[in-house]
Order: C-alpha cells, then structure tokens, then sequence
C-alpha cells in the first residue's frame, strides 16, 4: 500500500478524534480495501476508546464483515511505509475538525517514520542506583559517602599539587610551601576583609587564608560548603595557617573534546511536564507530540525527561488548591496517556524529581514497580536521579537540578542566576558534582558511594526543576535546562518564579548542536 494510502487513513482517524498505534495502521493498509476496513473497525472499537489499537483490528477483521478481506501475509507493507502512532492532539473528546489542528500540523502532512532502522540505535545507563541503595542513616554511612567523595574526586587534583594530608602540613616548619587536598569545611571573612577556607581530611582539618588582594580572591565566590578543592601556599611562621597561592577545582578539562554519533540522529530533551497541575498545558503538549509525528521531527530518535512526570501530592503549601488531579496514582495514570501520544518508535529514558512519588533525598531511585506499569507506555528506561545515559556513544548526565536553587542562592548574581540556568550547571560541572553542599536546601542520602559525582565527564549535562530554558557550552560539554510544561502557578507567582514554558531542545547527536522548538 503507498504511504499516501496510509496518510489518508492516518488523516481520516484523526479527523474522527482517534490516535492510532502504528501497528493498527499497518494491519489496516495490508488489507485489500483499508478504507472498508477501517469502517469495520470503527463499528466495533468501544465508546470510550481513544486509541485504535492493533487488538481492535484484529478482532473486527477476524469477522470478515462487511466483505472485507485480508491479505495473505499480515506483515504486508515495509517499515518505511507504515507511519508510526498517530496522536489527535487530544484526550477528552472524539470529536475534532480542521480548525482544531494544532499549528505544527499541515494539511496533507505524512506523519514520518523514524529515520533509521532501529538496530542503528544504542542506549547504555550507567551509575543508576536503583534497587543498590545500602544507606541506613548511621554515622558510618556519611562518613563512607564523605570519604568516597574525598577520594574519587581528590584523585583528580592529586597529580596537580605536592598533596599532604592535613597532620602532616601541621607537623611542617613555618615559611614552607605546603598544598592539600580536601572538603570545603568552613568559609568565613576576617575583620581586615579576607577569606578564612577550612579544608577537611581523613586527618583532621586545616586553615587557609585568601588575601583580599590575591588574583584568587574572586574564586572564593564560587565556594560551597563540602565541594572538594585543592590548595597550595605558603605556611605563616608558627605554621597554624597557609597563605593560598592557588586554587584549584576538580573541572572539566579546556582540551576535552566530547563524543558525537556517527549519523544525523536527534534526542528531544525536556523536563517537568507535571501532569495533574491546573496549570499542565496540554495543548502545548499535544502539539509537540503532533510535531514527533512530522517530517521535521524524523531525526528525532530518543527523548529524555529529567523528572516531575507530575505535580504530586505535598510538594508545597496548599498545593492542592492548584491541583486538576489530587491523586497522586491517578497523575500517573494521565501522564501515561499523554506519553501515548508520542510516536511509539522514539526510544525513552526517564529519571525522577522532587514532585514524583520517590523519596526526596538524592540519589533518588527510580520508580518502583507499581508506577513502572503504569507508566508502561513505549516500555521507558526509568533510571535513577542521577544517571548518565549514552546514546550512540554521546554521553547525557541527566540529574533533575534540585541543587541548583541551592547554587542559585549562594553565589553573587553574575555567577548564577534563574535567568540563565545553564550558567549556574556550569558550576556543577567545576566541582565535578551535581549536589556537593550537604545540609541545605537539598536532602542527600549517605550511600556506601557518592552517586552524585561526575566521575566522567558527560558530552551533555541536562536538568531541569528550575522551569527555566538556557544552553550553552562549558569547555565543550553542553549544559541544557529544558524548561517546563507548566504555566506559572501561585506558588511561583509568590515566589518570584517566571516559567519558560512549552519548548523542546533538540540536540543532534552528530554535532551537539541545539534548536529549539516552542509549542506554546
């Protein structure tokens, strides 16, 4: 059957209000009369379905009514001429007519099939910690995550200084050069305008001092509580201090060069759809999904969602008077069948955030079985909060951002704001960690490991949770914050939050290269 038969019935569903599996509209082209066939299905399919499925096909064409006749070999027609699952762009009503059409859509458009045979794809996970949580809640467990961080990260800063554990830079006569490596343990301003940086090790503790006039003085900033840095100096006379000469942070390398994909291949990267707000825009949704289905989109192969699939119940103070849906399994439910309206041959991973129905503390595992059914739509990689996922060899750290009001908070407004999130995933990426400060805003849990470390460094950095849009580039690693799916509620009136709301980053996985797509 041409794909221009398999557009028409694509066309003729939609126009009655349907989405259609792609395995439906194969089965219904491989027919001797589509058209007759597709009547017969739609005298059966029940009331209350929105979705033509490949079941509904099989079961009216099994009756042979209405002189309809299949076709010997049901696997008639080629991967190139069956358009994949087509979404109407809407989930209330059957009832839709031209004027309805969201605007990506054209008259006469083909839905397209993914541009590639899918043996060309490859998704590897790596540091997903679901089912691996070991932490209790005893002392034992922070000080092993403590001293993972301090070890896996100090690794990196070692071979840059003539390290000394902190006992032993003690035990040194004044006036010699010293250097260590260690946590940021306190920061603190002296009466005559300097910087006082406490460095913790496995040792013990040691002060150095950051003249106000040194050339590193603006780094001091950028410091958080339990990041890890390496300092060199030189020890004051009685040796109970060190004047810094140099800093110097774990970083992403200026020569690193990041791994792209040996074809033109696309991944959609969002956030935070929050389904079951009042304020989950779904027409923006839909037509974004409407736009999966288009020839513009056929390089679009994998999709990530860096967390919030929904509001959830509780997140902040009288939620509930925003909420459209106040059950929290019901949410899922909703946001699953808004993930049906994707085309079902794009590949999806999903990780977890603060609104899902995980425990907050991070790492955050991933859902467990219960929401994993629900959510079985395209059968999703749901991965922990943090992962990092490769797709053909492009690496995506995707972390769902609750640090970044934290960094937000702390550093002047030049060095990070909500303005430019982007900007403040920058100084992640320095510290080689995507939540270094314990005890603030963000909740940590003490693992065995610190889940939380760039161990690698990532060709992409995507977060979300801000609802903020920004990219760019540090050191060749590209840093996107996807937005949000969400128009400003109360809460974020109150709080001064203005969302960037209704678009998708689209990276081409060959260049790293970014546009964007605005659907609301």
């Amino acid at each position: 059957m041409p794909l221009e038969a398999a557009a028409r019935l694509v066309s003729e569903l939609t126009s009655r209000g349907y989405n259609a599996e792609r395995e439906a509209v194969t089965r219904l082209t491989a027919t001797d009369d589509p058209h007759a066939a597709l009547e017969r299905v739609l005298e059966d399919v029940p009331d209350d379905a929105l979705v033509v499925r490949a079941e509904h096909v099989e079961t009216a064409l099994a009756t042979d009514a209405g002189g309809v006749t299949r076709s010997d070999d049901p696997a008639t027609g080629t991967p190139t001429e069956s358009p994949p699952s087509v979404s109407s762009g809407t989930n209330s009503t059957r009832e839709r007519n031209s004027s309805d059409r969201s605007p990506v859509e054209t008259e006469g458009s083909v839905p397209a099939e993914r541009s590639a045979d899918p043996a060309m794809r490859s998704i590897e996970i790596a540091g997903d910690m679901t089912g691996e949580s070991t932490g209790t809640g005893e002392y034992s467990d922070f000080v092993s995550v403590f001293r993972d961080r301090l070890d896996r990260l100090g690794a990196k800063l070692r071979s840059r200084v003539n390290h000394r554990p902190a006992t032993a830079i003690q035990s040194m006569p004044g006036g010699s050069e010293a250097a260590m490596v260690g946590l940021v343990n306190d920061i603190r301003s002296t009466a005559s305008g300097h910087w006082l940086i406490e460095l913790e090790d496995a040792t013990g503790t040691f002060p150095w001092l950051v003249m106000k006039d040194r050339e590193y003085v603006d780094l001091v900033d950028e410091l958080l509580h339990d990041e890890v840095l390496a300092m060199e100096g030189t020890l004051a006379d009685d040796s109970g201090i060190a004047f810094v000469d140099s800093m110097y942070f774990p970083d992403v390398p200026r020569t690193y060069e990041p791994s792209t994909a040996d074809r033109h291949v696309q991944a959609a990267l969002i956030s935070d759809v929050h389904v079951g707000s009042q304020e989950f825009m779904e027409d923006a949704w839909n037509a974004f999904a409407d736009w999966l289905h288009t020839d513009q989109a056929q390089h679009v192969e994998y999709m990530l969602l860096a967390g919030d699939m929904v509001e959830g119940v509780g997140v902040y103070p009288d939620q509930d008077e925003e909420l459209d849906i106040v059950d929290i399994y019901e949410q899922y439910e909703a946001f699953s069948e808004h993930l049906k309206k994707v085309p079902g041959d794009i590949e999806i991973v999903m990780i977890p955030g603060n609104h899902d129905a995980v425990r907050l503390a991070e790492p955050q595992p991933g859902f467990d079985e219960e929401l994993r059914e629900i959510m079985a739509a395209h059968d999703p990689q749901i991965v922990s909060n943090p992962s990092t996922v490769t797709l053909e060899g492009v690496s995506v750290l995707m972390y769902h951002g609750v640090s970044l009001d934290e960094v937000i908070a702390e550093l002047p407004e030049e060095k990070a704001s909500y303005d430019d999130p982007h900007k403040a995933m920058y100084h992640l990426l320095k510290k080689r960690h995507v939540a270094p400060q314990f005890g603030g805003h963000t909740r940590l849990a003490p693992e065995e490991k610190d889940y939380l470390v760039m161990e690698e460094v990532p060709d992409i950095f995507h977060t979300g949770h801000v609802h903020k849009l920004g990219f760019g580039k540090y050191h060749n690693v590209l840093a996107i914050n996807s937005g949000c799916w969400q128009a400003q509620t109360d809460f974020q009136k109150s709080v001064n939050i203005d969302p960037d709301a209704g678009f998708a980053p689209i990276v081409d996985l060959d260049t790293l290269d970014v546009t964007v797509q605005k659907f609301s």
